[in-house]
């Protein structure tokens, strides 16, 4: 059997600088950053006291849920998450009858730790001796699965309903999870994506590890710098990002509108090996995943107009520019763009793939290259690969036809992905 062809038919965004599509278009064309101070890291004694956290009122809350859901929301990525996609399957303008249960579609919805701060919460108040009254909304709030179990039971998925969890590159598996399914003709659509919640009980392990910057407190929107010279550290964030995938015969026999499409990928790991670490990527390996994502998706590397990066504002930056420089086979002037989305949102952990695919993927369908903020003073070690021009300091209009989005996670993990506009 033939593979089937996969293509993205709705989107879905909770950001830090932007939630909701129109929201989130305008904020990464005009490069505005969504990193602010927050009061309650700084009074724990964090080093960094910034970070990423989508603005949600509780009247928007209202809009989406029901006082006996927002009763049992303590987890904030269980609550993007379902944000982003209901959005997402309400702009494929796909049904929720609340009757029907849809045997074609389901959901690989990734997330890192999920519902800690309820965790903490129930244990808090109890002794060991009282520890069977941490109450009945603990365990779907913080099983790994909680997010794929709600969103499966709000829109009614009867196909496959689970979660990934692989650290940073969660997002960016999560779609590659999907688009095979479809491809293998085993769902018609995947709700495709992944959450991550924000705080202190998440953000101290980081913290702690001093791998966020502690350099810009009081100058919260220059402090995710990717990139950049004097990078000191990533900014935490969170969110969620949902794509519906949809197989193209599919798309077009209920004429839906179509963002582009998915031409396939890789995921790997270095093993911890040969300069890999719990925490650094083997080089050979991230090398390798992209030169498999290139082959899977049946083009040429010089194909590819643009590269979302993973880039996260460490030392290990220049590292990655070199890495896409070697297994594309293409230095100075000849690589394509590359940015940056942690410029304005920070790293969002488990989300940061699937937030940023859906960035990519509006490059694709609106004709533009959203700028690397803060980026004014490139680290010397990516001058030596790329040319400076490659990385946009502003928006550019112009027609993106193939966009490379990759994700490399603790454990020493990896995905790439190649997407292209839809014809």
């Amino acid at each position: 059997m033939k593979n089937k062809r996969v293509v993205i038919t709705g989107l879905g965004v909770v950001a830090p600088n932007g939630v909701g599509i129109d929201d989130f278009t305008d904020a990464i064309k005009k490069g505005r950053s969504g990193i602010q101070f927050y009061e309650e890291l700084k009074d724990l004694n964090f080093s960094c006291c910034i970070g990423g956290i989508p603005k949600i009122s509780e009247d928007l809350k209202t809009q989406y849920f029901t006082d006996l859901q927002l009763r049992n929301f303590n987890s904030s990525g269980i609550l993007y998450g379902c944000i982003a996609g209901m959005d997402a399957w309400k702009d494929a303008d796909l049904s929720t009858n609340k009757n029907e249960l849809d045997f074609d579609s389901g959901t690989v919805f990734g997330t890192g730790t999920s519902g800690v701060e309820k965790f903490r919460e129930a244990i808090y108040k109890l002794d060991d001796k009282k520890v069977k009254r941490l109450g009945s909304t603990v365990v779907v709030q913080t099983m790994a699965s909680g997010i794929s179990a709600y969103l499966g039971g709000i829109l009614g998925l009867g196909n496959q309903v689970t979660t990934n969890s692989s650290a940073c590159s969660t997002g960016t598996e999560a779609i590659l999870l999907g688009f095979e399914r479809i491809q293998a003709g085993k769902a018609k659509r995947m709700l495709v994506g992944s959450c991550s919640d924000h705080g202190a009980y998440l953000w101290g392990g980081f913290d702690a590890m001093r791998v966020m910057t502690y350099k810009h407190n009081d100058t919260p929107e220059k402090g995710s710098r990717p990139m950049s010279e004097s990078a000191s550290g990533f900014v935490p964030g969170s969110g969620a990002g949902a794509l519906v995938l949809e197989s193209l015969e599919s798309a077009i026999e209920r004429g839906a509108n179509i963002y582009a499409e998915v031409l396939g990928g890789a995921v790997n790991s270095g093993g911890q090996r040969n300069g890999g670490t719990m925490t650094a990527p083997n080089s050979k390996a991230v090398q390798r995943c992209i030169k498999e994502a290139v082959k899977e998706a049946g083009i040429s590397s010089d194909d590819i107009d643009v590269i979302n990066g993973h880039l996260t504002a460490t030392i290990k930056d220049p590292v990655e520019i070199e890495n896409w420089a070697i297994a594309l086979g293409r230095k100075g002037k000849k690589f394509p763009y590359i940015n940056s989305l942690k410029s304005m949102v920070g790293h969002c952990l488990a989300a940061a793939g699937s937030i940023e695919t859906v960035a990519a993927v509006l490059q694709l369908k609106e004709s533009f290259i959203f700028p690397s903020i803060n980026c004014e003073d490139l680290h010397p070690d990516i001058t030596t690969c790329i040319d400076a021009d490659r990385i946009p300091m502003k928006t550019l209009y112009q027609n993106v036809k193939i966009v490379a989005k990759a994700s490399f996670g603790f454990g020493d993990v990896n995905a790439c992905a190649i997407f292209k506009k839809y014809d």
